[in-house]
């Protein structure tokens, strides 16, 4: 898929140069875009070219139908074995339908992502065949304002209400301070930053309870006073909010209950009590989509050794259309061509999809055996890995080690993570080793979790810690990693102390 062409130069007269340049023929130019693409992007793409190809087509779980085999040997054109999956299902209840048409396989179903030729799958209604599943959720706004027409708000609370609103988060907070809600209403309202707030008060009790909230101590302050008064440990609550959020974070129970004069059991049940309001609660309404994270290999271990194997759910399913293929035979002059030009490409597809797994599990496989004290031990054993280590064992370039490591995700006891998480900057040791920055992060945050909350380490003692496990870094290096952590300073962590 490569070549070298030679060129012969003109410099001056009759003297000449020759010059090599390498060309990129489509078909390497198609590998390359299709392994650094997402496993989402991946199955759009091909979803794409399958539209455009008759003789793609997407076979989930098919079976191979003998006859089409038959047909297609015939005419002396091969499917790939490893990268094409015979796309024909023969479900038997559909025999019929197709039986005159000459063909038993059923129509392709491009629209569904996830199932295979159901004809559930393409559906936009339940089984009744009523409803639309597609339907646009219900935003946090709509509800409220749904509420909000609904109420006994006269028509100047509503415009009130109205722009308070539409000011609303993802999480049901206001983004803007109440003078700046004040300055937004018209004129002829002559509200005062009173009314405005006495709108809002209102506006908390609406569901979901807490909305409308100017930050997390009002908006569970405005949840606990929902509270039946009678709540148990419902005034504790509120004293804890109002005054020890702080310590309440902290989990601090024994300081919580000397600074409110209360007993431990006390404390603990009015914490619990905190901890079962909502701090987001706008988010329950919020639409935004999720997007879940699909591992493209996973890693387990298996009789004391660490192996790499791909995720068959993750990887496309798309082969030959068998009907299409043995028509070749019978095509004739430029549709001969058109359809033999078709297969080739399809051919060249199906050839790169196969190089893009084996590459894709050739360089996981190199990661796993580099990183497998991380796999057994943690962060802390996290080892300095670049990408021109990896490139060098399995013999690619490094800037193909980046496209496949770039949004591809392995499944591992510890989690899920990004191939790219893998690969880390190393810091001297003593013993004239190297330790990864994953695993100084992973120390520094072990250092501050035990650490005096009335006396913290600063960033210089953070250092000497470090240099005392055998690992020279720097102050500033430490303040760069305890930032990139999210951890305060010293100073801060012990106001908040």
């Amino acid at each position: 898929m490569t070549g070298v062409q030679t060129c012969a130069l003109p410099i001056s007269g009759l003297q000449f140069r020759l010059h090599q340049q390498l060309a990129l023929t489509p078909q390497l130019q198609q590998a390359i875009r299709l392994l650094q693409l997402s496993q989402l992007e991946l199955e759009a793409e091909l979803r794409q070219i399958a539209e455009s190809n008759p003789l793609l087509e997407f076979a989930e779980d098919a079976e191979p139908d003998p006859d089409d085999e038959g047909e297609f040997a015939e005419a002396n054109y091969t499917a790939p074995t490893a990268a094409a999956e015979p796309a024909v299902d023969s479900d038997p209840s559909d025999a019929t339908e197709w039986s005159d048409s000459g063909s038993s396989e059923q129509p392709i179903d491009f629209s569904s992502s996830g199932s295979s030729s159901s004809s559930s799958g393409n559906s936009s209604r339940d089984d009744d065949g009523l409803e639309p599943q597609n339907a646009a959720p219900e935003t946090l706004q709509e509800h409220l304002m749904w509420q909000l027409n609904l109420s006994s708000f006269d028509a100047r609370e509503k415009a009130i209400a109205t722009v308070l609103i539409d000011a609303l988060n993802s999480d049901g907070y206001l983004t803007d301070s109440l003078d700046a809600m004040l300055a937004a209403l018209p004129p002829r309202l002559d509200a005062t930053l009173d009314d405005v707030d006495a709108v809002r008060r209102r506006l908390q009790g609406f569901d979901p309870t807490g909305v409308a909230s100017l930050d997390l101590r009002d908006c569970l302050r405005a949840q606990l006073e929902q509270f039946d008064p009678a709540t148990p440990q419902r005034e504790l609550a509120l004293s804890i909010v109002n005054d020890e959020l702080d310590l309440l974070a902290r989990n601090d129970i024994a300081r919580l209950a000397r600074r409110l004069r209360a007993s431990e059991d006390e404390t603990a049940a009015a914490a619990l009590l905190i901890r079962s309001l909502d701090p987001r609660p706008g988010a329950a309404l919020d639409t935004t989509p999720v997007e879940y994270i699909a591992p493209d290999v996973y890693a387990r271990k298996l009789n004391g050794y660490w192996q790499v194997s791909l995720n068959p759910d993750s990887q496309p399913k798309l082969g030959l259309n068998q009907h299409y293929c043995s028509l070749i035979a019978q095509a004739r002059g430029n549709d001969a061509s058109w359809m033999r030009g078709q297969l080739q490409e399809a051919r060249w597809l199906l050839k790169s999809l196969e190089s893009r797994a084996e590459t894709l599990i050739k360089v996981a496989d190199a990661i796993v055996r580099r990183q497998s004290a991380f796999l057994d031990y943690g962060p802390e054993a996290m080892h300095p890995l670049v990408l021109r280590e990896v490139a060098e064992e399995v013999g690619m370039h490094e800037s193909t080690i980046s496209r496949v490591t770039t949004r591809k995700y392995i499944h591992t006891p510890r989690g899920t993570f990004e191939l790219k998480h893998f690969f880390s900057s190393g810091v001297s040791t003593e013993d004239g080793g190297s330790a990864s920055a994953t695993a100084i992060q992973a120390m520094l945050r072990k250092l501050v979790d035990a650490e005096d909350p009335r006396k913290p380490l600063s960033d210089q003692s953070l250092a000497e810690e470090l240099n005392g496990k055998g690992i020279q870094v720097a102050r500033r290096t430490v303040a760069k990693y305890r930032e990139a952590l999210r951890i305060p300073s010293s100073n801060e962590r012990q106001r908040a102390g």
